[in-house]
């Protein structure tokens, strides 16, 4: 079927003959054209607008870490400036505690040895700044309290008794084995004993028989739980097999202060504790100073 289209004018006449077919194919070419023409035109805005947002996101977040950053800065230096105050007078305890020693002729050595060291570590370690001023601030009211002790026997009248190894490690009980060689209880063989042993009865006090300072408060092969105290003068002694102890390595103790509880820990037979007297490295009779 053809459509037929007639145009008449005054002069000239025009006819144009079209199918029908034709013609509905051209309309609908037409209207893809339009179609697609208007649709890509409202993407390719769509995506203008959406990269000018994403633009702006992307200022104020750059605007907000630039002020983070800012922020961050000065607070690092606040924390480093108290860190480093911190770590000062932590070195200030640490000299007044080594002059102190040295007055009751201690090893001041042994007492910058157990210094915490977490203090003076640099900034930029994965220790957390919380953690550090923890850690320096338990460091600085532990050596307060060693400082404490350490002027009270100093200022005190009895600082000679006070530092002269002398008396029992115990409160109660009786002296069971002596220093020199003996059976061994355990293997029937002669053996060195390297102290004196006092028996009595679990968790009893044991005590040290002078000021000093502790060097070693833990378990240790063949004594169990072990306490080691070095004094004046070269002197070291030690207090083996307790239950339990009641101090930490580092601390500053008093003549005649409890230590420790007896016990039957390590290479031990029944309750007691093992006393040992070391003078320059070399273990020497206790005996004599038990008696004085």
């Amino acid at each position: 079927m053809k459509l037929t289209i007639n145009l008449i004018g005054k002069q000239k006449r025009y006819r144009y003959a079209i199918s029908v077919r034709t013609l509905v194919s051209m309309t609908v070419l037409s209207s893809l054209l339009m179609l697609i023409s208007s649709r890509s035109t409202h993407l390719v805005s769509e995506d203008i607008a959406r990269l000018a947002l994403a633009e702006q996101w992307n200022e104020k977040d750059r605007v907000a870490l630039q002020a983070l950053e800012a922020k961050t800065g000065a607070q690092l230096v606040v924390v480093v400036s108290q860190l480093a105050k911190l770590n000062s007078q932590l070195s200030q305890l640490d000299l007044r505690a080594g002059q102190l020693a040295e007055q009751l002729g201690m090893n001041a050595k042994d007492l910058e040895a157990f210094a915490d060291n977490v203090v003076s570590q640099p900034v930029e370690t994965e220790i957390p700044f919380k953690q550090a001023f923890t850690a320096a601030r338990q460091s600085i009211d532990s050596r307060s309290r060693q400082i404490a002790m350490l002027e009270s026997l100093v200022k005190g009248h009895h600082i000679h008794q006070q530092s002269q190894l002398s008396g029992r490690p115990v409160e109660s009980g009786w002296l069971s084995s002596y220093y020199g060689m003996r059976k061994d209880p355990f293997s029937g063989t002669p053996a060195m004993h390297k102290g004196l042993d006092f028996a009595g009865a679990s968790g009893d006090a044991v005590v040290t028989t002078a000021a000093g300072i502790v060097t070693w408060a833990g378990k240790r092969y063949g004594y169990g739980n072990l306490v080691e105290i070095e004094h004046k003068d070269g002197f070291i002694t030690r207090y083996g097999h307790n239950q339990s102890i009641d101090v930490a390595v580092g601390d500053v103790v008093t003549k005649g202060q409890t230590i420790a509880r007896m016990g039957n820990t390590g290479r031990s037979t029944g309750a007691h504790v093992h006393y040992e007297v070391i003078r320059n490295g070399q273990p020497v009779d206790p005996l004599p100073f038990t008696r004085q």
